[in-house]
């Protein structure tokens, strides 16, 4: 299928002052795939390598503002969502692209942050659900959250309650030797992705992924394709990766390009 060509990824995602994840995971990886990111920040952090210690949340209507005056200047046809603040904040952004339309929304539900610190509720992930996940093309879960945003239910089954067309479930956090990623297209299996475990702890690798796929889409590629890609490129930024801080590892993302 062929699907319109953009030259910009808008992104909302919250600040990341170590450069690990976050913004700056998202405008070094669109920028690696030759776009240009369109950033608005969601919430504000006060982290490193090894915790994550405060949040404050973006006011609703600044972020309200920004979309409008982004959306009325520039072309865009996808969209990435990473960290989100609030369920007002969420129900926000909901409606602002259900007003838009004709999007590629691609949604990294971070629920739990990669020093496990829990970065979500029960209700905002309801909200999410109700509200976010409808208008989405794909969501890249991975085994944690997937089971936080379905409890007790089996993977499979857990995909199909997501309301959402393409589900790429990550299992780096499920094996020691080998990892699986999923991908799900209407619930069911569409493909699997086998990768070689990597030794070390890594902080942005599900934004690096998620924003490499939403680059991808953006420039035309089927979702299945993307994925490839995606997975592939950031695999290659974890085999180079940097230890800047004293815990987790950042991902080289300057140091591989795109398929």
């Amino acid at each position: 299928m062929d699907r319109p060509k953009a030259d910009s990824v808008l992104v909302f995602s919250g600040l990341d002052p170590s450069g690990a994840a976050g913004i700056a995971a998202d405008i070094e990886t669109i920028n690696q795939f030759g776009l240009t990111p369109l950033p608005i920040i969601t919430i504000l952090t006060a982290q490193n390598t090894q915790k994550i210690d405060s949040l404050e949340i973006t006011n609703n209507e600044l972020l309200e503002h920004q979309f409008k005056l982004i959306d009325e200047d520039m072309f865009f046809n996808t969209v990435k969502i990473g960290l989100l603040g609030s369920s007002s904040q969420i129900i926000a952004i909901a409606k602002l692209l259900n007003d838009r339309k004709r999007l590629n929304i691609v949604l990294d539900p971070i629920l739990i942050s990669g020093t496990n610190e829990n970065l979500s509720s029960t209700e905002m992930m309801e909200v999410m659900k109700t509200q976010l996940f409808p208008l989405c093309l794909l969501l890249t879960p991975n085994l944690a959250e997937l089971n936080a945003l379905a409890p007790g239910l089996d993977e499979q089954a857990a995909v199909a309650s997501l309301n959402c067309p393409w589900i790429l479930v990550t299992t780096s956090d499920s094996s020691e030797v080998q990892i699986e990623h999923r991908l799900y297209h209407e619930s069911k299996l569409f493909k699997k992705f086998t990768y070689d475990k990597l030794p070390n702890k890594y902080h942005g690798s599900g934004c690096t992924l998620s924003s490499a796929i939403s680059a991808s889409i953006a420039s035309g590629d089927d979702v299945d394709v993307a994925c490839s890609k995606a997975l592939e490129y950031t695999y290659q930024c974890l085999l180079n990766a940097k230890k800047l801080g004293k815990m987790q590892y950042h991902p080289n993302r300057t140091s591989s390009k795109p398929i």
